[in-house]
């Protein structure tokens, strides 16, 4: 733990990429193998499950600590980390601990399931053995919620250097669905074997946004342009008859989508494509809101595949006939995929059609434009498509791996805004977890008695800068109504333009409807809070589905009638 701890402050102490790539690459270079699993699996996200909830964390620190709850509560709101608290607080014991991160670990697994006071014991004890900056990593761990700025490209990058491996031959070995617990570091990233390869997807290629101007990307004729698709990248792999479906988080969501069974046959063996898990109801694209009552849900009904069924949207195939194609160009891989689509059975029409041997695959369509202000009236048409912009490809692009500007760029629509009034106020985390940052924003609606009122629509916690937050922290702490707990309710007064990517209907939220990526534009000083906007401004904003025309709908009703 000892080291382990020491990389974990190397870390967090620089920012420079560098500096952490060498910490990295000594630690690896070093460190007894177990731990260097453990290491990999944290940094990557594979933390085992939290073995005792923040409330009992919270109380056993203040009672090691000798104060009083409320105090504890207090310093945490300032402090703005739960594991840096704890660290703070409690008092260091003079003995020291010379167990391994593994063993940690281990401990922390075996301790899940049992008694509270068996937990407290062993936090007692922990607590009192580390020193303080053991102490936080220790308490990060059990918190469940390690988190460090360090990308698994950045650490991937680290063990090449330690281990001289290629670094995207070791983002594919650490892909997939491996355990920390189980797994060795010679099974992990020194051994090779084919047995490996099944179920594993390929590290996803990503776009990065546009800059300046879209034409100094050169001639348009050297692009090719899909519609970027609101949805979850996936990538789903067929081999030796299984179905396998990754999400871009890194995570095995198979069983979530068993629609994507019927894939398994009618698409080769040795097939990885590369596309988007978007919601298809009723013929039609849904919106992301559609595909959050499928996110997270650990059973699906069968009224729940009925109710909202969904489509993989297909723009890439990486792996054709069991040999991994990549380094092709764009175009090449494209015809592979749109040859593919010519001999199997997809979706083709409206809902009214008998999809039983349709398989749920639609393909993204590939345009090309002689303009760039061709380009642009797409562009235009994002939201009519429910999409979120363009996506701009290199004809002779290769798939590479991670992030890498100059071939795949992604050109979003301008955000949606809306002038709204500040009506709560929370603190923030790290450096503003002595500041009111988080925010929440209402619209004007009238009430059943004609009157109108404020309903609460959207959070937002960025988008101000660090001399904008000190003002309004100033104003909500002299402007407080109400307390509950970390939040205040403040005085109407305030406005601000809130910026969001897309807007929905939803059943879940008092307002009526769900934005996505809400953030703060401006501070609205100019306005008082009776300009703000209505919630009929805000559902004015929805767009209609890509098959609902004013003309379909009216069509529709004269077939009713």
């Amino acid at each position: 733990m000892k080291q382990f701890a020491t990389l974990i402050k190397t870390l967090d102490s620089t920012n420079k990429t560098t500096k952490k790539v060498e910490a990295l690459a000594n630690y690896f270079a070093r460190a007894k193998d177990a731990d260097k699993v453990w290491t990999i699996a944290i940094l990557s996200h594979r933390r085992p499950p939290r073995p005792v909830n923040t409330t009992l964390l919270r109380e056993w620190a203040a009672e090691l600590a000798n104060i009083p709850l409320w105090l504890f509560e207090e310093s945490y709101h300032i402090v703005g980390d739960l594991a840096e608290t704890i660290a703070l607080v409690v008092p260091a014991g003079e003995t020291s601990s010379e167990k391994s991160l593994t063993v940690f670990l281990e401990e922390m697994i075996a301790l899940k399931p049992k008694e509270e006071a068996d937990k407290k014991a062993y936090l007692f004890e922990n607590w009192r053995q580390l020193n303080y900056y053991e102490r936080f990593v220790f308490t990060k761990l059990i918190t469940g919620g390690f988190r460090i700025g360090v990308s698994q490209k950045l650490m991937t990058r680290a063990l090449s250097k330690a281990t001289g491996i290629d670094e995207d031959v070791l983002a594919y070995k650490l892909m997939g669905n491996w355990d920390p617990n189980t797994i060795s570091f010679q099974d992990l990233v020194l051994e090779e074997k084919e047995s490996d390869y099944l179920s594993k997807p390929y590290p996803f290629y990503l776009a990065y946004a546009v800059e300046g101007e879209v034409e100094d990307l050169g001639a348009v004729s050297n692009w090719s342009f899909e519609h970027k698709w609101d949805g979850i990248r996936c990538q789903v792999i067929i081999r030796n008859d299984e179905l396998f479906v990754w999400s871009r988080g890194e995570e095995l969501v198979t069983d979530k989508y068993p629609e994507f069974q019927k894939f398994v046959g009618p698409i080769p063996n040795g097939t990885v494509l590369d596309g988007e898990l978007l919601p298809y109801v009723n013929g039609e694209l849904g919106t992301f809101n559609d595909l959050q009552t499928r996110i997270g849900r650990k059973t699906v009904s069968k009224n729940l595949l009925v109710k909202t069924p969904v489509i993989l949207k297909a723009y890439d195939v990486l792996e054709w006939k069991g040999k991994d194609i990549r380094t092709k160009t764009f175009v090449e891989r494209r015809k592979i995929l749109e040859q593919l689509f010519r001999t199997i059975p997809v979706i083709s029409g409206g809902a009214e059609q008998d999809r039983t041997e349709q398989l749920p695959l639609l393909l993204s369509e590939r345009m090309e434009f002689k303009s760039w202000e061709e380009v642009a009236q797409e562009r235009n048409r994002a939201r009519e498509m429910r999409s979120e912009g363009l996506m701009l490809k290199r004809k002779d692009s290769p798939y590479q791996v991670g992030r890498k500007k100059g071939d795949w760029w992604k050109w979003k629509v301008d955000p949606l805004t809306i002038d709204a009034v500040l009506t709560y106020a929370m603190r923030g985390h790290g450096r503003r977890s002595n500041l009111f940052t988080d925010y929440t924003f209402a619209l004007w609606q009238e009430n059943n008695e004609g009157k109108k009122e404020l309903v609460t629509f959207a959070k937002a916690y960025s988008g101000l800068t660090d001399k904008e937050f000190k003002e309004v922290d100033a104003w909500i702490k002299k402007n407080t109504l109400e307390r509950f707990g970390p939040v205040r309710s403040v005085t109407p007064h305030h406005v601000f333009e809130i910026a969001f990517e897309g807007i929905a209907f939803s059943k879940r939220h008092k307002s009526g409807v769900a934005t996505r990526f809400p953030r703060i534009l401006r501070w609205r000083k100019d306005k008082k809070i009776e300009e703000a906007n209505g919630l009929e401004d805000l559902k004015a904003l929805i767009s209609p589905s890509p098959q609902s025309t004013p003309q379909k709908e009216e069509e529709a009703k004269n077939t009713k009638e």
